[in-house]
């Protein structure tokens, strides 16, 4: 018995040591955010729950739209965490990103049907790029697609992610432009293309999920840098004042990182609790400054707003 309490005690310290590891860099080497969380900030109807939470947005009005594994994949709610509606019913199967873009359209992408769909504010979809039930790596067809993205010129940036290693560009119209990248864990390529930003210096920040890094690039894809000390970017955010914020679903924590690469802060844990992640995977920050995390494992969105001191 005493062996075997050796090795758990072994196998614990291994796993520590990982989790560290994989997230680039321990807490302690950055400052603490202070934020807390809002307990039962979302009102749900009777009977009604999500699956896995993988997407979250908010728009101009601070609505927030949730998107996630369950019955109801798309759920709209008041910036007060009323129920609002569900939208889209029946479209999708394998939820993933969520986006809105400067038009107030709601923009997914689906990891089972393969496609990238967007749809206006009454829920009617209005593009579609991909093909339902087909895989593949052409200007056609995605590979599991993960996240969208808006260039300056409305052009459309997609994360095509697990089945593929590269971003596909499209104009606005949903023109096939070009794309980059391939498997490999050098500059310029993935090994799990997960999220996807533009920012105002007209630099595509891609989240490099299992190569725990962020990689940078113009609009034409050439690159530029890369961001090696931030951890595992599940999720990317973009806000208006100039802030790129991340969550690490390794780690279980969110990261506030200037437009320099500069880490600001980190606030989160793992668990099951209110406060604590578990496979923390989609970000949204509000004008007030306030964040909402969706999650894989807790099946939750949870809302935490800054510490007023």
């Amino acid at each position: 018995m005493k062996f075997l309490s050796l090795i758990i005690a072994v196998l614990v310290a291994i796993h520590s040591v990982w989790t560290a590891s994989a997230s680039g860099q321990d807490h302690a080497d950055f400052p603490a955010l202070s934020y807390q969380v809002v307990p039962g900030f979302f009102k749900l109807p009777d009977h009604f729950n999500f699956g896995e939470v993988s997407g979250v947005v908010l728009d101009q009005r601070g609505h927030i739209f949730i998107f996630n594994r369950g019955p109801q994949p798309l759920v709209e709610f008041t910036a007060s965490g009323k129920f609002v509606r569900t939208i889209g019913d029946g479209l999708f199967e394998g939820s993933h990103g969520l986006r809105i873009d400067p038009q107030g359209n709601l923009w997914t992408t689906d990891v089972t049907t393969n496609v990238v769909l967007r749809l206006n504010r009454e829920g009617h979809v209005t593009m579609v790029l991909g093909r339902k039930g087909r895989a593949g790596e052409t200007e056609s067809l995605f590979n599991q697609p993960t996240d969208i993205g808006f260039g300056p010129n409305g052009e459309i940036f997609v994360t095509d992610g697990y089945g593929n290693s590269r971003i596909v560009k499209f104009d606005g119209q949903g023109q096939f432009i070009k794309a980059w990248g391939k498997k490999g864990n050098g500059p310029g390529e993935f090994n799990l293309p997960h999220t996807i930003v533009v920012d105002p210096r007209g630099r595509v920040i891609v989240g490099d999920r299992d190569n725990m890094r962020i990689q940078l690039f113009d609009l034409d894809g050439n690159y530029l840098a890369q961001w090696t000390h931030a951890g595992s970017p599940w999720g990317l955010e973009l806000t208006k004042d100039g802030f790129l914020f991340m969550v690490d679903g390794y780690a279980n924590r969110v990261v506030k990182l200037d437009l320099d690469g500069n880490v600001l802060g980190t606030f989160g844990a793992a668990g099951k609790t209110e406060g604590r992640f578990a496979f923390a995977h989609s970000i949204a920050v509000g004008k007030q400054g306030e964040i909402f995390v969706a999650e894989i494992l807790n099946w939750r969105v949870q809302k935490f707003v800054p510490i007023r001191k």
